[in-house]
């Protein structure tokens, strides 16, 4: 059902997308109908890519249909118990209804008709066949023919008024040609991976996927015992988070041994390289922070933005040790100039004197960040709630490293140069 809403007329101030899908999800309750609320565009993504259109979805295999559907019907009343769930639906791949046509030999060979005969009078009765085109203007429309849907809507209706046409001429009903009966059997059959399967759709909110799903599989695997041969995985797009987590294990250390490997060769020395790399852990306490603060879930966004963060915190880091290490230089080139020896009070003044001289170009660095970043944290368009979560870890990462570079690293710096120069 589409429904087209006039904001003058609908829109009320606060409305959010939560409180949005809980009010139709309170007014749009079914029996027998499960509510999923997702996006068209990701709907379809999801689709595509796993199957699965909700955030999470549960794969059953076996060798039977019936031993899978009621498996998928015991998890789904356990997941419905799982905090944060929403929505839990699962297939209902048996009980559906078929009718069955089966010739009889000894009659159509009495009459002199074949089989491909009766069935291509079943096929024109039931099903319809297209006769010819009408045309209207520049529109183009089949026309096709087939039994009003009171003479084939019931079995015992086909098998008196269906006729089928015999070389003789005579019209003989179709029951006394073949055998009608309803049978029972499955809607749909899904294999994948050699296996049937069935889907058990779940829509969660207010929880993140991966507590979601641990919790969840603890509880299918406490309340409900799989037959040898009958097993599930967990599929949707928490297939997605476990696909990122794999490569996210491989590119955040080989981030960090980047980072550490440049400073070395920058500096030549490992004491001012681990000095630098202090900023890093530090700055990832403001991204925390703000997260805790935005009620944010850790996800694949908020990683990009903490290996963004982790970047831009080097980088101010590298340029405050440049400063003190001029500082340092000028005061050391003073004192062998006069002949005098380097002494405690000059290296603390030397600190002193570069921390000053890097407050200016660290508070620009902060606010040109902060001024591009801040647009996407109140961005409201397609895409503002990934955007949201990269910009989110940068923008309190920001605020912790600057208290970092301005007042922790200087103070290490001068504890490291004091037990050099003792």
């Amino acid at each position: 059902t589409v429904v087209n809403l006039k904001p003058e007329e609908h829109w009320r101030p606060g409305m959010t997308m939560d409180k949005l899908i809980a009010e139709m999800d309170e007014a749009l309750r079914f029996p027998g109908v499960a509510n999923s609320w997702t996006m068209p565009i990701r709907g379809r993504l999801d689709m595509l890519s796993t199957g699965i259109r909700t955030p999470i979805g549960i794969k059953v295999f076996g060798m039977d249909l019936a031993g899978i559907e009621r498996l998928a019907t015991q998890i789904e009343t356990v997941v419905q118990a799982v905090p944060g769930t929403t929505s839990a639906f699962a297939e209902r791949i048996t009980g559906g209804f078929y009718l069955d046509i089966a010739p009889d030999y000894d009659a159509l060979a009495r009459y002199g008709l074949t089989v491909g005969e009766v069935q291509m009078v079943i096929a024109t009765a039931l099903g319809g066949e297209l006769v010819t085109t009408t045309v209207e203007g520049r529109e183009r429309f089949g026309v096709s023919v087939r039994y009003p849907r009171e003479l084939r809507s019931d079995p015992q209706r086909i098998a008196t008024e269906v006729l089928v046409p015999t070389p003789g001429g005579a019209q003989i009903p179709l029951g006394q040609l073949t055998d009608i009966s309803v049978s029972k059997g499955a809607p749909s059959i899904r294999t994948e991976n050699a296996l049937l399967s069935a889907y058990i759709y779940v829509d969660i909110r207010g929880r993140d996927i991966g507590s979601y799903v641990r919790e969840a599989q603890q509880a299918v695997n406490d309340q409900v015992t799989f037959p040898p041969g009958y097993y599930v995985t967990w599929s949707g797009q928490f297939e997605y988070m476990e696909r990122a987590a794999e490569r996210l294990k491989i590119v955040v250390p080989l981030t960090l041994v980047l980072i550490f490997l440049l400073l070395y060769l920058n500096f030549r020395r490992l004491t001012e390289t681990l000095i630098v790399m202090l900023s890093v852990p530090f700055s990832l306490v403001g991204g925390i922070w703000l997260m805790w603060a935005l009620g944010y879930n850790f996800s694949v966004a908020v990683v990009v933005g903490f290996i963004a963060l982790a970047g831009v915190a080097a980088e101010t880091g590298v340029i405050m040790l440049i400063y003190l290490d001029h500082a340092l230089a000028e005061r050391r080139a003073e004192r062998e100039a006069a002949g005098e020896q380097l002494t405690v009070a000059d290296l603390y003044q030397a600190v002193i004197t570069g921390a000053v001289e890097r407050v200016r170009p660290k508070m620009m660095t902060v606010v040109a960040i902060m001024a591009g970043l801040l647009p996407i944290m109140w961005g409201t368009g397609t895409g503002s709630e990934v955007m949201r979560r990269i910009a989110a870890p940068m923008v309190g990462g920001m605020i912790s490293s600057t208290v970092l570079t301005l007042v922790v690293i200087p103070a290490i710096y001068m504890l490291v140069k004091q037990r050099s120069l003792r």
